[in-house]
């Protein structure tokens, strides 16, 4: 078996708690070959910890490296786009997490690269690759009419989970002008992507492309693009979100957002006139917590109640399993670059809705 020569941009609580661990497992498939950050400390830690010589602060630098396979880009969403151009401009296969980028022009300039360079780009929405969300899929194929469904990701903060389940290295050596830059960058990849708009539906934004990118992302596949978004709001400084979508004959009901709860309520919900389907994540930072899959539905005379754990593998394990298939036989990614486009188009449909909800209890508080 091929063993692919990894290496990673970004050694942060994703990196650590499951990039890192689940490469270390697949052993067979992978060989964690060069690490990069811009903690200098961090970066030998890690090094030290994982057995690996080839440690770089430059990302572009690591890119070069010529064994390598693969490149997972993991650090910071607004240094992706160059990240993942410079690794195809070096003949490398990618692994982005999500968000892939924050506008439609530094996916367009992912999409060349690749092409350019005949390399693979695959976006990492674990959550399309757990086991039960592809038999939730099926169940869904099987409903004579959608009547409704929901979208619904209310969560604490990662970090309450990651403090009582992993040990997360974390070091303040990182230069304030690098802070600094990453600041100035959101800020203006945002402008770019949705204009000028107050500051709390720019960061109403950046959750659409973090955390509900995810959930956007995931309902797609399970029951296509909405046609239109009918509303759209935000509160508590963008920190949450209600929207409805209307697809083919059925309205979906989308919220989010992130309170001091230490739990992780995230899910998928399919209604029929006789069936209900239910997807159910929980927090990816405890890989051993499994998603679930419930069905409800009434049969004759009878109710039927049913929960589906197809299998212990996370979602992650699967993810990657799934990219080293892409790498090694030329499988085609479902999780593209022009499928991550979708995602963009629809954060800018429902920011349109917060705009226009903005711009009315303004004028009608004049």
């Amino acid at each position: 078996m091929t063993r692919l020569k990894v290496g990673i941009i970004g050694l942060g609580e994703v990196a650590q708690t499951v990039h890192l661990p689940i490469l270390q497992m697949l052993s067979d498939k992978y060989e964690i070959s060069a690490l990069c950050d811009i903690s200098v400390k961090l970066l030998e830690k890690l090094g030290e910890q994982f057995r690996v010589a080839n440690l770089y602060t430059d990302a572009v630098e690591l890119t070069k490296q010529e064994d390598l396979d693969v490149v997972f880009v993991l650090n910071s969403d607004e240094y992706h786009t160059d990240c993942v151009v410079a690794a195809a401009e070096n003949k490398k296969h990618i692994l982005v997490e999500k968000p892939m980028c924050l506008t439609m022009a530094d996916a367009d300039k992912i999409i060349e690269a690749r092409d350019k360079n005949g390399v693979q780009v695959m976006v990492g929405y674990m959550r399309r690759f757990a086991p039960a969300f592809l038999e939730g899929v099926k169940e869904i194929e099987k409903m004579d009419k959608i009547k409704y469904a929901k979208v619904r990701d209310i969560i604490g903060p990662n970090i309450m989970m990651i403090e009582q389940s992993h040990n997360v290295h974390r070091f303040s050596d990182i230069p304030q002008s690098a802070m600094e830059d990453r600041w100035r960058r959101a800020a203006s990849m945002v402008q770019e992507a949705i204009g000028d708009a107050p500051d709390e539906i720019k960061n109403a934004y950046r959750l659409l492309c973090g955390l509900s990118s995810h959930d956007l992302s995931a309902m797609r596949e399970l029951i296509g693009f909405p046609k239109r978004v009918v509303s759209a709001v935000q509160w508590n400084g963008g920190g949450y979100i209600n929207a409805i979508f209307e697809h083919d004959g059925f309205y979906t009901a989308f919220e989010t957002g992130v309170d001091q709860q230490r739990r992780f309520d995230a899910h998928l919900e399919v209604f029929s006139d006789t069936k209900q389907v239910k997807i159910q994540y929980n927090t990816p930072y405890i890989r051993q917590l499994p998603t679930t899959l419930s069905v409800k539905e009434t049969i004759g005379e009878a109710f039927e109640e049913r929960e589906l754990r197809p299998t212990f593998k996370d979602a992650y394990v699967a993810e990657l399993e799934y990219f080293y298939d892409v790498v090694t036989q030329g499988k085609t990614p479902k999780t593209t670059p022009e499928d991550f486009k979708e995602d963009l188009k629809l954060f800018n449909m429902i920011v349109e809705k917060m705009l226009e909800s903005h711009n009315l209890v303004k004028e009608e508080s004049i």
